[in-house]
C-alpha cells in the first residue's frame, strides 16, 4: 500500500513498560474479553481472551534519552495496550491501524513538533508520511489516533521501499 513501515515500541521499552511504565505506574494486565484493542507491541488488534495492559508510554522522551537530545515541553506521555507478556511483534513491515482519522505529527532531530497533518483514509497514509519526510527538517513522524491523542507507531526516514 505504501512502502513505509511501521515501528512498534521497542523490544527493551517493553521489558521495562511491563514492569513499570512511564509514569511509574506496575501495570495491572487483564484479560481482554472482546478484543479490538490497538496494541502497540504487535501493531494488530488484539483478540478476545488475550492478557493485555494498559500501560504510559513516553516515546519522545525515551528516543531523547538514547540520542541527547531535549524535547522540551513537547515531552508527553500517553496510554497505549500492549500485551501483557512478550510477544512476536508485527507480522509484516507495512502500516497498521490506517482504518481510522489518524494525525502524522513531524518532528525534527532535536524533539521539536514541526507540525502535523489529519490523514483520513489508508489512501491518505502515503502521501502524508512522503510529505512529512520529504522535508529534511523532519527527522521522524508518529502516527497518532485522532480521538485519544494515543501515540501508535513511528515512521522514520529512509524506510520506504521500492
Amino acid at each position: 500500500m505504501n512502502g513505509y513501515t511501521a515501528h512498534p515500541v521497542p523490544r527493551a521499552a517493553l521489558e521495562e513498560l511491563r514492569a513499570a511504565d512511564d509514569a511509574g505506574r506496575v501495570p495491572a494486565p487483564v484479560t481482554d474479553d472482546e478484543g479490538g484493542a490497538p496494541l502497540r507491541c504487535c501493531l494488530r488488534r488484539s483478540r478476545a481472551g488475550e492478557r493485555i495492559a494498559l500501560v504510559s508510554y513516553a516515546p519522545l522522551r525515551r528516543w531523547a534519552a538514547e540520542t541527547g537530545a531535549d524535547p522540551g515541553a513537547y515531552d508527553e506521555q500517553g496510554p497505549v495496550f500492549i500485551h501483557a507478556e512478550e510477544c512476536a511483534g508485527p507480522d509484516g513491515d507495512g502500516l497498521a491501524f490506517t482504518n481510522a482519522h489518524r494525525t502524522v505529527r513531524r518532528y525534527s532531530s532535536d524533539g521539536r513538533i514541526l507540525g502535523g497533518r489529519l490523514v483520513g483514509s489508508g489512501d491518505d497514509f502515503a502521501p502524508a508520511l512522503r510529505e512529512a519526510l520529504d522535508d529534511p527538517a523532519v527527522a521522524f513522524v508518529h502516527v497518532r489516533a485522532v480521538e485519544y491523542g494515543c501515540f501508535l507507531y513511528e515512521v522514520r526516514r529512509g524506510q520506504a521501499k521500492g
